[in-house]
């Protein structure tokens, strides 16, 4: 048998070259624009979170940009918490509620199907954070392609 000779990983020890970037560090030119789409179920895998920590990256690196929930995507717009709303019921729980206050607070703007909202999950335009904008399902291709009509980088994220 083999033996292993080399000491156990620690606390602290890097075990990959975090500092090396190997591409440069992209900006937008004034008035580029960026839309990020969500049709992914809150907690169903970690593309919801991830694409919202890269809207985050994206509007700091000056792009105007914007979220679209729709679908089950307006699930990550819904106001939660146990036992009561806001209150985190277990580490991570708000973390995607936290995530869009973030961006809504940098400047990002939040879009919410409201057909998804009420006729997919019973939820009324109360039920979204603060900040979120209601738009109607007509509203949904719209958005794209504006955007798509303005060059925007378009980052559509889904959960199959």
């Amino acid at each position: 048998m083999p033996k292993v000779t080399q000491p156990a990983h620690q606390k602290g020890d890097f075990l990959v070259d975090y500092e090396e970037k190997v591409f440069e560090d992209v900006k937008a030119a004034p008035g580029e624009k960026a839309l990020v789409t969500f049709h992914t179920i809150a907690f169903e895998g970690s593309i919801g979170f991830v694409n919202l920590l890269q809207a985050t990256r994206l509007l700091r690196k000056g792009f105007e940009t914007s979220v679209l929930l729709y679908g089950p995507g307006v699930t990550l717009g819904l106001q939660r918490g146990f036992p009561t709303l806001g209150d985190e019921a277990f580490p991570g729980h708000q973390n995607q509620n936290n995530q869009l206050i973030k961006f809504m607070a940098e400047g990002g703007k939040v879009y919410a199907c409201r057909f998804a909202l009420q006729a997919l999950y019973g939820h009324g335009e109360g039920s979204l954070i603060p900040g979120i904008r209601p738009i109607s399902p007509l509203d949904v291709l719209d958005i794209k392609l504006l955007h798509r009509k303005e060059g925007a980088l378009i980052i559509d994220t889904w959960t199959v």
